[in-house]
């Protein structure tokens, strides 16, 4: 496929302006790629919008159709939506790479998998097709809830995008092909479950130091009593969501050393089970969620 030349140059207006009108943030792409047309820190000359400062794509961003039409005046860009600002979160579905195992699911199995653990149907919502096959659905998240970007978080190949992050808009086009709007307008409101595996574990008030190991070890405790009496009252359709949070919360005790590992595994669980998920979810829910908490949590302590 060729790059886009000139031609393209109104459609990819209609398509940034398209976008501003429901109210995403959007700013210009380099011509044929996903890579922002903007410039960086290093070659800022702190002039015209960076007068005050440098101001990052997300910064420069923008719904208003006159900046959108004097930026695409002036060649045929991409189409970039900056998804903080927008106020969506989007989930991109990947397909597996050409060095994958054979047979390997892509992001679209895996997340309706994770789906159907909840107790849920894929969402119906606003999605787009990418460029390599893989898919983008589209949520409005909640105002008050400043999400990140993850990548792998999820589930395999299931990456989100957020504040700090942006996806490319439909009408967009690569040589490796286009990206195209694949259902109909409507934006849903991000599920509350994904939104609950996508929040952050709540942090302890004061983190236990070195100097008061024993007191440190109560707390713990105190949370794996509350975290495990809590995924055991669980209602369906909020099960999975519940125990991958509380493993992500009590896995920095296993990482602190305040909790072993198997303790946590088998007290979740069992209440897991009791609240009606399989063994097999629970095993393949608390693995993973586990090994995350821990491996971000090795050196997070704070000491006295």
């Amino acid at each position: 496929m060729t790059q886009p030349t000139d031609n393209r140059r109104e459609p990819l207006l209609a398509a940034a302006l398209t976008a501003a009108e429901r109210g995403w943030h959007v700013f210009p792409l380099r011509p044929g790629t996903k890579r922002p047309a903007l410039h960086g820190e290093a070659s800022c000359t702190r002039t015209g919008p960076c007068a005050a400062g440098h101001r990052k794509w997300e910064q420069r961003a923008t719904t208003d159709p006159d900046r959108i039409r004097a930026t695409w005046s002036r060649g045929p860009f991409n189409v970039g939506i900056a998804t903080g600002p927008s106020g969506l979160l989007v989930v991109d579905l990947d397909v597996p790479k050409d060095n994958s195992n054979k047979g390997a699911p892509g992001g679209a199995a895996t997340f309706g998998a994770l789906c159907e653990r909840t107790g849920h149907a894929v969402p119906d919502t606003y999605r787009t097709r990418t460029a390599s096959g893989g898919s983008h659905l589209y949520f409005t998240a909640p105002a008050r809830v400043r999400l990140a970007n993850t990548a792998g978080t999820i589930a395999p190949l299931v990456d989100t995008r957020a504040w700090g992050g942006y996806v490319v808009a439909a009408g967009s086009i690569t040589p490796t092909g286009p990206y195209e709007a694949v259902s109909g307008p409507v934006v849903a409101p991000v599920p509350s479950w994904l939104l609950s595996s996508l929040q952050p574990a709540p942090r302890p008030v004061q983190a236990p130091s070195v100097a008061v190991a024993a007191q440190s070890h109560r707390y713990a405790d105190v949370a794996l009593a509350n975290e495990t009496r809590n995924v055991a009252g669980a209602q369906r359709g909020s099960r999975e969501a519940r125990l991958f949070r509380a493993a992500r919360a009590l896995g920095r005790f296993v990482a602190w050393g305040d909790l072993p590992r198997h303790v946590v595994e088998q007290a979740l669980q069992e209440a897991g089970e009791t609240a009606g998920l399989s063994a097999s979810e629970c095993r393949s829910t608390l693995r993973s969620a586990l090994d995350w908490s821990i491996a971000h949590n090795q050196s997070s302590r704070r000491t006295a």
